[in-house]
């Protein structure tokens, strides 16, 4: 985390960054301010919440996440919010499979007064047994280990232009279509392990391209690229093996000329490699962290990228 709170993963690795300070205790004040469900209503809020710990506002994204997802917050007397995040579920409402924890945000000026601390422990609380996971920054690992998260993984953020190679995956892609979307969602929830029907069905909206592969006429894979700052993010990124997963990544980079962003479980050795070699370069490295389960659900082998890492 950055200074005392966040570091986006999807915005990582820039400069000025201090060590994580949330282990002071709120001063009453603050500490006695309530912590309230966000909504959409609250997307400007949120962006200059980001905008205000010197990170992009991330509108797109934000505007995303507190649709799909929960928000929570505390708001300041004196106008905006003192902090945020946002927690995405999967699986049945009633009983998730699992919860994703991201965006956790401090304003600058109510930094280093556990403020952090305080929200995810609201928010743990408010889960009850649900499993939770998260990406976490180098620097803020540490608070989410205190918290009961343990490490469970890696991903590592690659950033470039994507160059082709001479050669291109002969397997065949193309844009995903309305029909595509029942085969779509049954390959997630095989590949992911629990029901995100809420997520996926709002991808057409959400991304600049949404593109299968299919081998006779059944769907292998499929891929998305959304817009943030000035790049694509790819993500999710959902393939039958590696060679598809590159064809996806290739047909996305082939539509649009700006840089490729993804954050790619560090287990797919052959495709970061490749992805290397097409332009790509790392930026960064966070932990896959999970709290009540010891490994996330689902097939890692065929899972390559998140939608975002705020979003798991």
């Amino acid at each position: 985390m950055a200074k005392s709170s966040y570091v986006s993963p999807e915005t990582a690795g820039r400069p000025g960054q201090s060590s994580d300070s949330l282990t002071c205790v709120p001063t009453p004040s603050l500490a006695a301010l309530p912590i309230r469900r966000l909504t959409l209503r609250d997307l400007t809020a949120c962006a200059d919440l980001s905008e205000d710990r010197g990170w992009p506002r991330e509108e797109h994204k934000w505007g995303f996440l507190l649709t799909a997802g929960k928000g929570y917050g505390i708001d300041d007397p004196d106008g905006g919010l003192v902090s945020a995040c946002v927690v995405t579920t999967y699986g049945p409402l009633d009983r998730p499979d699992l919860g994703a924890i991201g965006m956790v945000l401090v304003a600058e000026r109510h930094a280093r007064r556990g403020i952090g601390r305080r929200l995810m422990h609201h928010v743990i609380s408010a889960m009850g047994t649900t499993p939770l996971t998260l990406h976490a920054t180098p620097k803020g690992r540490p608070l989410y280990e205190e918290l009961g998260f343990k490490a469970t993984g890696r991903a590592e953020m690659l950033s470039g232009h994507f160059r082709p190679g001479a050669s291109t995956p002969e397997v065949a892609t193309r844009a995903a279509t309305a029909e595509d979307l029942t085969a779509i969602l049954r390959l997630d929830e095989e590949v992911f392990g629990a029901d995100r029907t809420h997520i996926i069905t709002r991808l057409p909206a959400f991304t600049d391209q949404l593109r299968v592969a299919e081998e006779n006429g059944r769907i292998i894979g499929y891929a998305g690229a959304w817009p943030n700052m000035n790049t694509q993010v790819v993500g999710p990124l959902i393939a039958r093996d590696t060679e598809t997963a590159k064809a996806l990544i290739t047909s996305l980079a082939a539509h649009t000329d700006r840089p490729l962003r993804t954050d790619i479980d560090v287990r797919h050795e052959e495709l970061l490699a490749w992805a290397k070699e097409r332009g790509l370069a790392s930026v960064a490295f966070n932990a896959v962290m999970t709290y009540g389960i010891s490994e996330l659900p689902g097939d890692w082998t065929r899972r390559f990228a998140p939608l975002t890492v705020a979003a798991g």
